[in-house]
């Protein structure tokens, strides 16, 4: 076993990426919460709004600092083995909050996203479902070095997608995306739990970590 695994269930944090309370992508974020948790892992369920901050500014940064809500996300990614966005598709990209947050919490050292793995899945009412957004977010998670892992989901028509108690319409579709929650989970555990690879690994040009080694799994 690695000799930072830790002996309890896995710990994944589960957010939307909205700040609208009803859109979509919170009922989806709500789902895949409760899918995690039906896996025995701990959800840590937050809303866009519990990391606040204002629009990125290096000015700012050099008087100020940064945010609280840059480091509110940095301590619950920190707290966490892996994460699960619900982001929506801004006109065929990231939303301005979600890439703004990533930009801010980039700037802490070391890294809070190196390392981790993150599965992405959106929700809209238009028929590709928010998927163009998420490639578009895998560049700047994947250029900070998470392991995004390679298969999406993206679910189309998402106003008419949701059942009143939250499942989605679709069997055909809970089923699938039951399935990629659990196949995720499954590589976050082995890396966790079993996989130790010491490989030295540089993310991007701004990390200048020096550990030597890095536990990581990889395709």
């Amino acid at each position: 076993m690695p000799m930072d695994a830790h002996p309890g269930p896995l710990r994944v944090l589960v957010f939307g990426a909205a700040l609208r309370a009803e859109s979509t992508n919170a009922r989806l974020a709500s789902l895949v919460a409760r899918l995690v948790a039906d896996t025995g892992a701990t959800v840590d369920h937050a809303v866009m709004r519990d990391f606040d901050m204002p629009l990125y500014d290096g000015d700012v940064e050099a008087a100020e600092g940064l945010p609280h809500g840059a480091f509110a996300l940095r301590d619950r990614l920190e707290r966490c083995d892996a994460f699960v966005i619900s982001s929506p598709e801004y006109n065929g990209s990231v939303p301005g909050a979600l890439k703004n947050a990533l930009d801010w919490v980039s700037r802490v050292q070391p890294q809070p996203f190196k390392t981790k793995h993150a599965l992405l899945v959106s929700a809209s009412p238009s028929l590709v479902g928010g998927n163009r957004g998420l490639w578009a977010l895998r560049v700047p998670l994947e250029h900070l070095g998470t392991r995004v892992y390679p298969d999406m989901f993206s679910l189309a028509r998402a106003h008419q997608g949701f059942t009143a108690d939250g499942q989605l319409t679709d069997s055909g579709l809970q089923q699938r995306l039951t399935e990629t929650v659990t196949a995720f989970l499954s590589l976050v555990e082995a890396d966790v739990r079993y996989v130790c690879l010491e490989r030295r690994w540089y993310e991007f040009l701004g990390d200048r970590t020096e550990a030597p080694v890095t536990q990581r799994a990889e395709d």
